[in-house]
């Protein structure tokens, strides 16, 4: 992880989102203290070709299966989490 000063980043900006687009993490401060930081964004799962078919396919399959369950009633809260006490 860098750290630069806020008029450091501000004259290497390029520069810094070069290195953020690398998988590196910026620290900007201002006055020795930290106030920012740039970070590479999250990878999108789905935007894999491979884990997007994946996706779609279990999503499918889910859909499909919707009705095989069994109901016997509401749930109420006291089902879910036990006697309630006044």
């Amino acid at each position: 992880m860098r750290t630069v000063s806020i008029r450091d980043a501000n004259q290497q900006f390029s520069r810094l989102i070069k290195e953020v687009e690398a998988g590196e993490t910026v620290v900007i401060t201002r006055q020795g203290k930290p106030v920012a930081q740039l970070s590479p964004r999250p990878l999108n799962r789905l935007d894999d070709p491979e884990v997007r078919t994946a996706y779609e396919r279990w999503s499918a399959l889910l859909h499909a299966r919707k009705g095989d369950g069994y109901r016997v009633g509401n749930i109420t809260e006291e089902d879910k989490y036990g006697p309630i006490e006044d």
